[in-house]
């Protein structure tokens, strides 16, 4: 990819400069599948953003670059492309975290530095008329003024932008690192001495910048941050907005590859409803509603429901989910049509719920796992406030109010440590069933210490375990505390507070939910029916909603 366009990643790039010598230029967008260019040229350690960048550089042969130094991260794809030797044009912009005078200088010298480095690479000089006008342009972008969905944080792309307005109701507004960019208006004068300051003193500064954090938006519905993985910048701006606000909040962290499409589908649907349900679950309920049923399409199992229009339950199936959500959903109802005495025609409304909610093909509607737990669980104990759900392929923890509405939420990793999928792997490790799991690890004697949560790297830590005969109930006593604490920390992470209620297939381990608790320091309560309350709070917004 030969051409004379200048490419870029961050918000203090000065566009305008660019402009003003007619060299064009575009923002690196990047999402790759793999590392496996950046992989063999950079540190295993470079974070994934920073791989992203060089793999799409080195993929699709871009040779002209215009990095700013904002973090570490770009020092090191500047350092790894000029050892290369393969750039065109490739420059590092030093951009200091003040705006003082002596900052303001820096930035004029850089700016003329940059503008003798495009003179070398293009053979062009710059008009300040045209620069003056792509600066006035800059300066012209306006705040959305309607109310919106705020993406903020670090850049997420447009594959993930793309994906937030498809799911949610609001338009949504791009605040991240580089999707806010609006300079002061231009005073006229020499375009150096003015536009260094400009340039430096964004409306919407960077995290990075010493001198101001993440302003409020009076306009905003709910908002997004979008962190990238193992970087802390963006992750003390969304601990700072959890603190003070007052509107929905969804935390998103990336490594710059594409997401697990089920998941983050859930994170957003759950947070779009959220929104929509301000004012609390929805009330008064039609009288000519005789049955309702929820289904609850998970990876392990899918859960039926059947209510009366009293909200009593007459019916319910948990069966395996087998080779697809549509057939499984379809058993799973059956099953629970048939112990209740109905048919599929006696049925005034379906809902659905889990991963598999948007292909069962046989629901009216559907509703995220997030807030049908949380109406299940609201339904099974009032008093509970933190839901912690432990499922086959995520754990999440959600907080509810005294009304049975979602407040907060967090969800595990695309990742199975600390589901239900970690302890059956475990089992099968053991030659054990998960009902023997569950009872034998309440008989330990010695403490046990699982040190990694990774699946395939736990599995390897109990065969040694079993090699040196260490006694079956102290493994899986280590295996539940890991668990629980992979758990606890989602819950101090969301600022989880009693009543605690357990929800999902793992709250049938009873080591499981007793290491919850020693953790926690409280008390869990556990219903009879934890396994259906997904499918039970599915029901419940049918029988609400009529």
């Amino acid at each position: 990819m030969t051409t004379d366009t200048v490419y870029y990643v961050c918000k203090y790039t000065p566009l305008e400069l660019l402009d003003g010598f007619g060299v064009p230029s575009e923002r690196l967008d990047p999402a790759p599948a793999s590392f496996e260019c950046a992989d063999s040229c950079a540190h295993p350690n470079l974070c994934g953003y920073g791989k992203a960048v060089l793999e799409e550089v080195l993929e699709k042969g871009i040779d002209s670059l215009l990095l700013v130094d904002c973090c570490d991260v770009c020092r090191r794809i500047y350092d790894v492309l000029l050892d290369q030797g393969r750039m065109k044009f490739l420059f590092l912009f030093s951009l200091p975290h003040k705006c003082g005078n002596a900052e303001v200088s820096l930035i004029r010298k850089e700016l003329r530095r940059l503008s003798e480095a495009l003179e070398r690479a293009f053979g062009c000089r710059l008009k300040e008329e045209r620069a003056f006008a792509s600066w006035h342009k800059s300066a012209q972008a306006e705040d959305r003024k309607e109310p919106h969905i705020l993406l903020t944080g670090a850049h997420g792309g447009k594959v993930l932008l793309n994906t937030i307005r498809e799911r949610t109701s609001l338009p949504v507004t791009d605040g991240t690192c580089t999707g806010s960019r609006r300079l002061p208006e231009p005073a006229g004068g020499e375009f150096y001495a003015g536009y260094a300051g400009a340039l430096l003193k964004q409306e919407h500064p960077c995290m990075r910048m010493l001198f101001r954090r993440e302003e409020s938006d009076p306009y905003a519905a709910g908002i997004i941050c979008h962190t990238v993985k193992f970087c802390d910048y963006y992750g003390f701006a969304y601990r700072q907005r959890r603190e003070n606000s007052e509107v929905p909040l969804l935390k998103i962290e990336t490594d710059s590859t594409p997401l697990s499409g089920g998941q983050l589908h859930t994170r957003l649907d759950a947070f779009n409803e959220t929104i929509q349900a301000q004012g609390g679950i929805a009330s008064g309920r039609n009288h000519r509603i005789r049955y309702v049923a929820g289904v609850d399409s998970g990876s392990s199992s899918t859960d039926a429901v059947i209510l009366d229009r009293e909200g009593r339950m007459i019916g319910s199936a948990v069966l395996p989910t087998g080779k697809g959500a549509a057939s499984g959903a379809r058993k799973a109802l059956d099953s629970a049509l048939a112990r209740a005495g109905l048919s599929l025609s006696d049925l005034d409304a379906i809902v659905a719920t889990g991963y598999g909610r948007e292909t069962t093909g046989v629901c009216d509607t559907s509703v995220t796992e997030i807030t049908c737990h949380a109406r299940g669980a609201h339904f099974l104990s009032p008093e509970a406030r933190t839901v912690i759900d432990i499922g086959g392929q995520d754990s999440k923890v959600i907080r509810i109010d005294e009304t049975g509405a979602v407040i907060n939420f967090v969800m595990n990793d695309k990742c199975a440590a600390g589901t239900g999928r970690f302890l059956d792997m475990m089992a099968r490790t053991m030659e054990l069933s998960l009902s023997q799991m569950s009872e034998m690890g309440l008989h330990w004697q010695n403490e046990v210490a699982i040190s990694s949560m990774c699946t395939v790297f736990a599995e390897s830590e109990v065969v040694s375990l079993i090699a040196q005969n260490t006694p079956a109930e102290d493994i899986i006593h280590g295996l539940d505390m890991a668990v629980a604490g992979k758990t606890v920390s989602l819950v101090h992470r969301l600022g989880g507070e009693p009543s605690y209620i357990m929800t999902g297939g793992v709250a049938q381990n009873r080591g499981v939910v007793k290491a919850l608790e020693e953790k926690l320091g409280e008390q869990i309560f556990v219903s009879d029916m934890a396994q259906l309350c997904g499918a039970l709070g599915a029901a419940l917004i049918a029988l609400d909603r009529g």
